[in-house]
């Protein structure tokens, strides 16, 4: 059974939105994180987020573009994505993380996978 469940991925044009969502199946609450894949790139930070949700991380190429949020009570991750570039098309996928957004020195490696929704923006 796979930790986490992503959707809503799909394809777009250049200067659409898309949100994704991914349901966590495990117990507990943990700092969390989108990625994305590109096949033949090495993965790529994209947001993370604490447990409380008031703190946020962005890599820079989204920033003022993405917006990571949760929904504790629904055990959901939610990425909204809004003005979607071509460079922006990969495989996102969420994860539990091992250390949280603030802690010292906190960074990004994962605890939990979920397999992914694929984004796709056209130019």
């Amino acid at each position: 059974v796979q930790a986490q469940v992503e959707s809503g991925g799909g394809s777009v044009e250049t200067g659409g939105s898309l949100r994704l969502s991914c349901v966590t199946s495990i117990s507990g609450y943990y700092c969390m994180a989108w990625f994305r894949q590109i096949p033949g790139k090495e993965r790529e930070n994209v947001a993370r987020i604490n447990i409380a949700g008031e703190r946020t991380e962005y890599v820079d190429s989204v920033k003022g573009r993405f917006t990571i949020s949760r929904d504790n009570a629904k055990k959901t991750l939610y990425l909204q994505m809004n003005n979607l570039k071509p460079e922006d098309t990969a495989d996102y996928v969420c994860a539990t993380l091992r250390s949280c957004p603030g802690d010292a020195g906190s960074d990004w490696r994962p605890r939990t996978w979920g397999r992914g929704t694929q984004v796709i923006v056209s130019s």
